[in-house]
């Protein structure tokens, strides 16, 4: 842990630093630019931002709690739920077959992980029950199994 601890300390403080700034993932489209797409890949990139911002403000919305678990949860819930929007969209825009298998995996899978979240961060929240016999497992989730 003192290593760890060290090797933070020893950071840059802009690594350190609370940025937000990486809400858009470096997909930011200025205005000018957005002239030179077609009518529905503007609303894609409308709707992948927005999209985007909502995944990043419910992330960081809650705060932290001081217990690394629940923040965890609580913040994970959110990415994968942005990664599920995410993909209904190129369900909507998007023409490559594969792309379109991808995404209804993605949909399937992070729907599934986001309830067994919700579920293990209830839990954590009322009474703190460090036993992971009381977690839903996710064995499956990602084609592993026991």
């Amino acid at each position: 842990l003192a290593c760890i601890a060290a090797l933070a300390l020893a950071q840059p403080a802009s690594i350190l630093a609370d940025n937000t700034d990486h809400a858009r993932h470096g997909m930011a489209v200025q205005a000018d630019d957005m002239a030179r797409y077609p009518e529905p890949f503007r609303r894609f990139i409308h709707e992948m931002n927005r999209d985007m911002e909502k995944m990043m403000a419910d992330m960081h919305g809650p705060g932290y709690t001081g217990n690394a678990d629940v923040d965890f949860l609580a913040m994970m819930i959110p990415h994968h739920q942005g990664a599920v929007d995410m993909a209904r969209l190129v369900l909507i825009h998007g023409r490559d077959p594969l792309t379109r298998k991808l995404a209804e995996e993605i949909i399937a899978s992070q729907t599934t992980e986001i309830a067994a979240m919700r579920a293990r961060l209830g839990i954590l929240r009322r009474d703190g029950d460090a036993d992971p016999g009381g977690f839903p497992a996710l064995d499956g989730t990602r084609g592993v199994r026991d």
